[in-house]
């Protein structure tokens, strides 16, 4: 039973390492002024179980343990900080939304931008 204990305790400081802020709130990245936060949901299972037992001289004894986990990792959404102010771009579906919609903002940003320099000339 102590190999159960110790694999217990293996697999959940592992867990416990994984569960960090930089975790859920990614590193920022900034692109043209704007910093980019991806925020992201992540789940898991865990389970563990063991057990002994003694049976006649003849049948042998028997010792068992075992853990097992699981989990995912799913794209919520990217916080967005500039000049205007912090707003927040959800997304739906998985991983490559998640990438899309980073693409998205990046270009909807540089858009921003060049039509800014463009009305900045017609005034100047």
């Amino acid at each position: 039973m102590e190999e159960v204990e110790n694999l217990i305790k293996i697999c959940l400081s592992e867990i416990e390492r994984m569960l960090t802020t930089k975790t859920v709130v990614g590193e920022p990245m900034t692109v043209e002024g704007n910093t980019l936060i991806p925020l992201v949901s992540i789940g898991f299972g865990f389970g563990g179980g063991g057990g002994t037992g003694k049976v006649p001289k003849d049948k042998g004894e028997g010792i068992g343990g075992g853990t097992g986990g699981g989990g995912g990792i799913k794209p919520l959404g990217v916080i967005v900080v500039n000049k205007e102010g912090v707003r927040i771009e959800p997304v739906k579906g998985g991983a490559a939304t998640f990438a899309e919609k980073v693409a998205d903002i990046v270009g909807k940003v540089m858009e921003e931008r060049a039509e800014a320099k463009k009305a900045e000339k017609k005034e100047g």
